[in-house]
């Protein structure tokens, strides 16, 4: 006997709306517009995963959904009661090290309508993380304490743990030397205004090690163009003492050649060590600096 289909009643689509809604809201905000940035640029990207062995110890860690069974260390994890995964470098090697910059200078946008440098690269940052993990490649968040993992079940905590993150009180704007294992990827979202020497010395550490790097400057259009005339108050956000301008517009010339002398250490830094730079207005398309970012990652994978 035939059965005629049910047609979906007024009360279905509701609850299938509220279930929606539900969903929904437990998302953060920041992963919801992350995979939709990720979404538009994964249109004709291709992968970059690489194929290796290595036998290498590198560390134990805690066993994470998403995990595989084969990786789990038997007899380390007897010793507790936890089940522990025991990792190689190589394995190591193949995860991305994301790090965006939480300083309180981040938290700045010159006009509402604009996002603050914090929710660029925090968006960046997610949004790269969603393009990698969907490829089926190993991602951590340098400093988060999360496990590397390729699972999608990693891309919530991440979201959560940057939504969250307090800024640094030390006002660093550059990532901790930590000991990434050798022949890792490192991506650095930040505006990149710390004095030249300083990110020097952290490229350099990170590339005596083998670490293949890209530095992502996002910075606010007014701090481009200092678009301000006549007599401004500048207050830094980092406790800085107030600086007080009568014409903004006679320092606007110098103001742009030190931009511009850091930027060319920028480059020069980054072209030193191997290392790529993409740099990004926040006014702009963040679809396109993630596409510049995916394909120098990408041409590091060959």
């Amino acid at each position: 006997m035939a059965v005629s289909p049910t047609l979906p009643t007024a009360a279905d689509a509701l609850r299938t709306q509220q279930r929606a809604e539900s969903l929904a809201l437990r998302l953060p905000p920041l992963l919801v517009a992350a995979e939709r940035v990720a979404a538009t640029v994964a249109q004709g990207v291709h992968g970059r995963r690489r194929v290796g062995t290595g036998e290498t110890f590198w560390q134990f860690r805690r066993y994470q959904p998403g995990d595989s069974v084969a990786t789990i260390d038997w007899r380390q994890s007897a010793k507790s009661a936890h089940v522990f995964v025991r990792e190689t470098e190589w394995e190591a090697a193949q995860t991305a090290w994301l790090w965006r910059d939480s300083s309180p200078s981040m938290n700045w946008r010159s006009t509402r309508s604009l996002p603050t440098k914090r929710e660029r690269a925090d968006l960046l940052t997610l949004a790269l993380a969603v393009l990698l993990v969907r490829g089926g490649e190993r991602v951590a968040l340098l400093g988060s304490g999360i496990a590397p993992s390729a699972a999608r079940s990693i891309m919530p905590r991440l979201a959560l743990h940057m939504t969250a993150e307090a800024p640094r009180s030390d006002g660093m704007g550059l990532p901790p030397p930590e000991p990434l294992p050798r022949h890792a990827q490192l991506v650095v979202v930040g505006d990149l205004l710390s004095p030249l020497a300083e990110i020097q010395a952290m490229v350099a550490a990170f590339a005596a090690r083998g670490l293949r790097g890209h530095l992502v400057q996002v910075l606010d259009p007014a701090e481009e163009t200092l678009p301000f005339d006549g007599r401004v108050a500048f207050e830094g956000l980092e406790g800085e003492t107030q600086m007080l301008v009568p014409r903004v517009e006679s320092i606007r010339a110098a103001y742009l050649e030190r931009l511009s002398a850091q930027k060319a250490g920028l480059t020069a830094i980054a072209r030193t060590a191997g290392w790529s730079l993409t740099c990004h207005r926040t006014d702009r398309s963040p679809q396109a600096a993630l596409l510049a970012l995916w394909g120098a990652l990408a041409r590091e994978a060959v």
